[in-house]
């Protein structure tokens, strides 16, 4: 099985015309009586639901958290990293996540991850794109029967072994009180989940 190392994995509104003084002169010209909309136009508020118990899971997620985590694979020494984590909410559906990490050796990573929850599909959805790759990350995924553990997955080039074509990853997101959650990353290696990342997030507010 061939295993090396991965990388880590991320109008201006115009101005109103003016008015010339003249035309502030002119008789108004007759305007139109209004009319009602269509009988069958779409009310806006009915379009989508509000948001419902799965986005209401995300926001466990909001607020500010340190990160320990550890990247290892088959034959090298774990390379470990710590950074923060800050979650805010974006209308009750979706959260904003915003990493910044620090590895020794390769300096400072930056990162956003988005999650939210597809009422059409039932599942959960999102991206990832950061400071060191051009790469951006599409996420599907479900919750499980306890609701604490959200697992994503996502396709991308094959990190382990290049020469293969893409692969699938998974992200999962385990809750083991309030105030920590863990974060654990595979990838699909010669038909195997081989974990390569695992990580610690700890509430501070």
């Amino acid at each position: 099985m061939k295993n090396q190392n991965r990388l880590i994995a991320a109008a201006s509104l115009a101005l109103a015309a003016l008015i010339g003084a003249g035309v502030a002169a002119m008789p108004a010209a007759p305007q139109d009586p209004p009319q009602n909309p269509p009988q069958d136009a779409p009310d806006e508020a009915m379009m989508f639901p509000e948001p419902g118990e799965h986005h209401k899971w995300l926001e466990q997620l909001v607020g500010s958290w340190t990160v320990e985590s550890e990247m290892g694979g088959e034959g090298m020494p774990p390379m470990k990293a710590t950074g923060t984590d800050t979650v805010r909410s974006l209308g009750g559906r979706w959260v904003i996540c915003e990493l910044k990490s620090e590895m020794p050796g390769m300096g400072a990573m930056q990162a956003v991850l988005t999650i939210g929850y597809d009422s059409e599909t039932g599942k959960y959805q999102g991206t990832w794109v950061d400071s060191v790759s051009d790469l951006l990350w599409i996420y599907e995924g479900t919750l499980d029967a306890t609701r604490k553990i959200l697992t994503l997955e996502a396709e991308g080039p094959n990190m382990m072994d290049p020469a293969a074509g893409r692969t699938r990853y998974r992200d999962v997101i385990e809750f083991k009180s309030d105030l920590h959650r863990t974060l654990t990353s595979f990838a699909l290696v010669d038909g195997e989940w081989v974990q390569f990342v695992t990580a610690n997030y700890r509430k501070v507010k």
